[in-house]
This record gives C-alpha cells, sequence and structure tokens, in this order.
C-alpha cells in the first residue's frame, strides 16, 4: 500500500537507509574456473575504463586491497571529473543551491593513500595480447597504456540535456545553455515518461511552479512494465498532482531542438504554445570502442556479454560492470555497487591466480524518483512490493540527490 506519512514509523537517518538500501544488492559466492598469472615478475598494471558509480568504486577499492608495491591502479575517463547522474536533472535546470559545484568533482581523492592514478583521455580500442594473458588499451592521443587485469565501466550515452561534454568549460556551457532555454520557456514538453523524463518534469515543475510542463510518454503508463500496475498508477498521480500534464499512449516526432513554435503528437493532438521539447529516452550502452575485442563481445544493443563473474565471456581477466553489461535488470546506478564488489573480488582472484569466487545473481528492482526537493515516491520489489512516498523520498534522495553521500564515498 502506498505510504505518505500515513502511518506512524521512526525515521532512521538517511545514511542508515542507504546502508539498508544497499544492502538489498546481495551476491553469492561460488569457486569456478582459474588462471595462469598474467606476468611472473614486476608490478602490474590493473586497468579501469570509466570513473563513474561501478568504475570510481571498484578503482577505490581496489586501491585499497591491492598493495602499491606490487599493482599500479590505473583510472582513465574521458572527463576530468566525476559525474554524479542523479543530480543532473536538477543542475539541467536550476542554479539553485549551484548543486553542479559539488555534484561534479575530480578524481585525485579517490584513491586510499594514493594509491592509484588518473589519466584523462577517450579510449578507442582495446588490443588484447591473448585471453587471460593481458594486453594494452589505446587512447585516442595515441598513448598505449598496458594491463593485466582489465575493468570496463564506460556507461551510458544520455539525452542531450543530461549529457555531460568532456571538458570543464564546455560543461558549464552545456549547463548555462540548458538552463537559459528553460527558464525562457513558457511551456515545456518532455518527451519519455522514465525516471529521467519524469525527474526534469519535477524539477522543471519544482524550480518554475507556474510554467506549464507536459510529459508525452508512448506507454499507457508511466516507466515501463518491469514496475508493477500499482506502482506505475502511484507515480502518475504524484506527477498529475503537481499539475504536470500527461499525454500517455501517445507519441511526436521530434522537432528541431531550436525555435520550437508548437508541435503535434502522432495521435493529432495539437499543443500550438509548445516552445521547448526535450528528449528523454534513448539511452545507450557507451561500448563502441569494446568491439575491438571480437565481434561477439556486443549484444545487438551494444550491452557486453558477461558471464556471472561479470567478466567479458571469452575474454579472462577482462571485466565489465554498470549499464554496460547484458544483465536482465533495469539499469541504475544503485546496482553499480553491487557490481563492484563482484568485480573487485574477482579481479583479486584472477590477480592471484586463483578461482573467480564471486557470482552476481542479480538483485530486487528498486526505484526511487523524486520530484523536485519536496519529495516523490520509492518502489521497493520484495515481499509484496513495498511502495514509499513524499517523506522517503525526500529524506533519502531529494534535499541534496545524495550528492553528500557520493563525496564521501570518493574520499571528500
Amino acid at each position: 500500500m502506498p505510504s505518505d506519512d500515513t502511518t506512524p514509523v521512526s525515521k532512521p537517518t538517511s545514511l542508515s537507509l542507504w546502508a539498508w538500501f544497499t544492502s538489498l544488492f546481495t551476491t553469492i559466492s561460488r569457486p569456478q574456473h582459474s588462471y595462469d598469472m598474467v606476468e611472473k615478475s614486476g608490478k602490474k598494471n590493473v586497468v579501469v575504463i570509466g570513473g563513474g558509480f561501478a568504475g570510481g568504486t571498484a578503482a577505490r577499492e581496489l586501491s585499497k586491497k591491492l598493495s602499491a608495491s606490487q599493482y599500479n591502479i590505473i583510472l582513465i575517463d574521458a572527463r576530468p571529473f566525476y559525474t554524479h547522474l542523479p543530480a543532473l536533472a536538477r543542475i539541467a535546470v536550476s542554479a539553485e543551491d549551484q548543486l553542479e559545484e559539488k555534484a561534479l568533482f575530480g578524481f585525485e581523492k579517490l584513491f586510499h593513500n594514493g594509491n592509484g592514478t588518473f589519466k584523462q583521455g577517450k579510449v578507442v580500442s582495446i588490443a588484447e595480447a591473448a585471453p587471460g594473458k593481458g594486453g594494452e588499451v589505446v587512447l585516442e592521443s595515441g598513448e598505449r597504456v598496458s594491463y593485466s587485469a582489465l575493468l570496463i565501466a564506460t556507461g551510458a550515452i544520455w539525452p542531450e540535456i543530461i549529457q555531460l561534454p568532456e571538458t570543464n568549460s564546455a560543461t558549464k556551457s552545456h549547463i548555462s545553455t540548458w538552463r537559459n532555454k528553460v527558464e525562457k520557456a513558457n511551456h515545456v514538453v518532455i518527451v519519455g515518461g522514465g525516471a529521467v523524463g519524469i525527474e526534469l518534469a519535477g524539477e522543471i515543475k519544482y524550480a518554475y511552479p507556474k510554467k506549464k510542463v507536459t510529459i508525452i510518454h508512448r506507454d499507457s503508463q508511466l516507466l515501463n512494465a518491469v514496475y508493477p500496475a500499482k506502482y506505475r498508477k502511484d507515480i502518475e498521480r504524484r506527477v498529475r498532482s503537481r499539475n504536470i500534464e500527461l499525454l500517455l499512449g501517445d507519441s511526436i516526432d521530434l522537432p528541431p531542438s531550436e525555435n520550437v513554435n508548437g508541435i503535434s503528437t502522432r495521435n493529432g493532438k495539437s499543443l500550438p504554445d509548445v516552445d521547448l521539447v526535450i528528449q528523454a529516452f534513448g539511452s545507450k550502452p557507451a561500448t563502441s570502442f569494446i568491439s575491438s575485442l571480437g565481434s561477439d563481445v556486443l549484444t545487438s544493443s551494444g550491452t557486453v556479454r558477461v558471464n556471472e563473474f561479470l567478466e567479458v565471456v571469452g575474454h579472462a581477466g577482462v571485466f565489465a560492470g554498470g549499464d554496460i553489461i547484458d544483465w536482465e535488470e533495469q539499469k541504475q546506478a544503485a546496482k553499480a555497487g553491487g557490481h563492484a564488489a563482484i568485480i573487485v573480488a574477482n579481479i583479486i582472484s584472477f590477480l592471484q591466480g586463483q578461482p573467480l569466487k564471486k557470482a552476481y545473481k542479480g538483485s530486487p528492482e528498486l526505484i526511487l524518483i523524486p520530484l523536485g526537493k519536496s519529495g516523490g515516491s520509492a518502489y521497493l520489489g520484495f515481499l509484496w512490493g513495498i511502495i514509499l512516498g513524499d517523506w522517503f523520498a525526500k529524506m533519502m534522495k531529494g534535499k541534496d540527490l545524495m550528492v553528500g553521500m557520493a563525496r564521501g564515498q570518493r574520499g571528500l
């Protein structure tokens, strides 16, 4: 049953709630195959591509567990800063709290005791010596970085409004441009009623209560069928209660991003006053360079084929985590911590020539959608399916979008 503070409960701190929340992502130990040591002498490079939720978490944990006298931990990312994705919808539409100053931060404190190196660069290919024998990561600059073990965690390419450029200056310009667009618009249409679209609508309405906001979603309910109808109805009710208009079971042909002067939907609905259209669907895995490992590494949708140890199928010592893996689960930041724990344990086993011991078994489907700072809704997919309302969303995510927690987890 939905809960909106109707049942007296004691409210734990957001930190203890988050510990409970993430503890739901469980792992199972299981011995399996083993490998020869990649090298017999000298320090080995452990390379992580992507400094987001999965890659950054794994790099930090590896820096604590691997000896600096034996291993070089190298984190490579195209951007010079970590991108805290849960904050990007708010950052894109409002300058309130200047959230980008805290949510986008460098990697200088990521490694325990300085046991690691950050390298900014865009990876264009992987040159594997042989499965289980290491290889080299090739950067756009032409530089080649050797590895004994490799983790690929490059995340997704997102809709334009929350897809940040690769430099600090371009990112500042991107944020400023989108804020100006939203501020000047009279009627904003968001195409896509998934979590990104709903959060964007909530943030715009919270920042500009009098602005007209409409979500167009091709399904008859918000989100997708992974979530039960009762939760989809709950989030719809909360969206409508904030005077956000919904056109469900409909879609549009995306107009040019500039100079929009009204739109018509495919079902014939005319919205003549629309002057800004925001695409909020169509994220895809950032994996094009991974095909250099072999034509069978990627699925037709671009995700990476992995086994239960989150090791790339057919490529011993190469692991993948986060949004890019071919696993039947929703792509969410909360799952990345579970991926990282599995991968760290298995990288260490691989480097030591031991069987891979940690198998990933997936996790319950959980989602937490804020609608601005004032509330939102959460679904916890266990027992009978638990729905929590505004107080939970506000305390867990709405206030600062977990920026403080993310900074703490990365040594800040």
